[in-house]
């Protein structure tokens, strides 16, 4: 199968392409480059530096490529930046997505697989965990733009008979983690804890989310190749860790004692949400497989190894 992946330079979705490969799959990656890093493009994969925001780039990329599936994480992920600058976030995350499956349809792409937020589309939820059911009344510029794209993919299934998966993921964590990116807490406590210095938690530190380590949601990705046609799933764990937990495990595992400091709340934080994924395993046949204690021992050994090699290089 020939599979483009949007973003595939980012965090998230260099590991989708690396789990497609594994499979078997021919590979290509768009991405512009903003926030993700070349070296995270698999070697076996075609890359194509182009921003979604650019129609015509967009289309020539797949009219090149021919893609039988395009797997869509490309974005502006920022929530903060969202809330300061609205416009960019909706000509990103809306009209970029409207590129990038109008293209779909155009060339006869057979499925297009998008990638949505289960932490921000709810808002603050009545209820807990969050299912599929729950009202979507997001508190942010960045839930609403990712939401509505959900919106032209049921549009275009119903005009055209166009096949999408809609997979809205957690908080997810892991090897090659954006710091300076939403959910990049535990990749920021890492680094700073790396450095000897104690990091800051914004809040009362008992703010409650969904982490669910990297691997698993390749795994998602890959059973919605062939399943889950126009359907939204969660993916999630269906548990809520808090700030605090993290930081704890996250200097047990760094032999750091101190105390974290305290910063007053940040705008358009959510206090409490986490996922039910049933819908992912009945129809999937998905579930988390990582502990996140196990995530987050792989992943500190892993900034742990970065840090040292930069050190060793400079």
């Amino acid at each position: 199968m020939r599979i483009l992946v949007t973003g595939g330079a980012g965090f998230i979705a260099s590991h989708v392409a690396d789990g497609f490969i594994a499979e078997g799959h021919e590979v290509a990656v768009l991405d512009n480059l903003s926030t993700g890093f070349r070296e995270n493009v698999p070697e076996m994969a075609v890359f194509f530096e182009v921003d979604i925001r650019d129609a015509q780039a967009v289309d020539r990329v797949v009219s090149a490529f021919r893609p039988d599936v395009i797997d869509h994480h490309a974005a502006q992920m920022d929530v903060r930046k969202s809330l300061l600058d609205p416009v960019f976030d909706a000509q990103s995350n809306i009209v970029g997505s409207i590129n990038v499956i109008s293209s779909a349809h155009k060339h006869g792409v057979k499925k297009l697989i998008y990638i949505s937020t289960g932490g921000a589309v709810y808002g603050e939820p009545s209820n807990l965990p969050v299912s599929e059911q729950h009202p979507i009344h997001p508190e942010c510029a960045y839930g609403i733009s990712k939401h509505t794209v959900e919106h032209y993919l049921e549009l275009y299934r119903l005009l055209y008979g166009f096949r999408y998966t809609v997979l809205r993921y957690p908080n997810v964590f892991g090897p090659r983690q954006n710091p300076h990116g939403e959910a990049g807490v535990i990749a920021i406590f890492a680094g700073v804890l790396l450095e000897g210095r104690t990091p800051t938690i914004y809040g009362d530190g008992e703010q409650l989310r969904d982490y669910v380590y990297v691997s698993d949601v390749v795994r998602a990705n890959i059973l919605a190749l062939e399943a889950g046609d126009g359907e939204i799933m969660n993916i999630g764990s269906g548990a809520g860790t808090s700030v605090n937990t993290l930081f704890k495990e996250l200097a047990q595992l760094a032999d750091f004692r101190d105390p974290a400091n305290y910063a007053p709340p940040r705008t358009g934080e959510i206090q409490a949400i986490y996922l039910d994924a049933a819908r992912a395993a009945s129809i999937l046949g998905w579930k988390t497989e990582v502990r996140l204690a196990d995530g987050l021992r792989k992943t500190w050994d892993w900034c742990r190894a970065v840090r040292e090699k930069t050190l060793a290089s400079a």
